[in-house]
């Protein structure tokens, strides 16, 4: 299975959401008319988040290197929240997220992956008390397994077309993956938070894969969760 000429993604496409998202953070905290609670709880805690995802694959065939567009998909599970310090607790995660990405080829023909993993980030998290709540700032390795997924294309206006799982056979994709977690967001007094989580996949994921043939996974989530008290 070949993995070959995704389009690069261009830099606005990311940056204008995050900017968005960045300014409603300036704002959110503002808001937020709750009792506050600075510090995390003495004990663990745990909580639930749920949001869409954006995606994209990165690929090298033959040293040369491509970016595909954006897919957004959905993404959401469950974490714990562990206490190591005033302001300092351990966060793991277990999360279902669909990732993968898109090329199109003129206005005729596309082809698209999209990938389903069960993924756990566990992030070192540093919560300030800030207003009525808290910022959450959270650095960690994440690891995932590939449940399922799809490769698919439609060439010449759907005169040929196919789909096939890409984990399959022995040129197809690993279905471990592992990479950087970086998070912020900012949690009210409530218990309520607002987040954006960015994952950077480390792991060539081709089977046969090398220095020039390569295959990596990039997604951001913006989630809205509630941790239990």
């Amino acid at each position: 299975m070949k993995h070959a000429n995704l389009k690069p993604q261009k830099a606005w496409k990311w940056a204008s959401p995050l900017s968005f998202i960045c300014l409603g953070f300036l704002w959110f905290p503002a808001f937020a008319q709750m009792p506050a609670n600075s510090q995390p709880p003495a004990t663990a805690s745990f909580g639930i988040k749920v949001g869409p995802n954006f995606s994209s694959v990165t690929t090298k065939v033959s040293g040369s290197k491509e970016t595909s567009n954006l897919l957004t998909s959905v993404s959401g599970g469950v974490y714990v929240n562990v206490p190591l310090a005033p302001e300092f607790y351990l966060q793991p995660a277990l999360l279902f997220e669909q990732k993968g990405g898109k090329k199109v080829f003129g206005s005729q023909s596309d082809e698209l992956f999209r990938l389903n993993y069960l993924t756990l980030p566990i992030n070192f998290t540093f919560a300030p008390a800030v207003g009525t709540g808290q910022w959450l700032v959270g650095i960690g390795p994440y690891f995932g397994y590939g449940l399922s997924g799809t490769h698919s294309a439609s060439f010449a206006d759907s005169l040929f077309t196919f789909s096939h799982d890409p984990f399959s056979g022995d040129n197809g994709l690993k279905r471990f993956d592992a990479g950087l977690n970086v998070l912020i967001g900012y949690q009210l007094a409530s218990g309520i938070n607002l987040g954006v989580q960015s994952e950077l996949g480390l792991v060539n994921l081709l089977k046969n894969g090398d220095s020039n043939n390569s295959f990596r996974n990039t997604s951001f989530q913006v989630t809205i969760g509630y941790t239990f008290k």
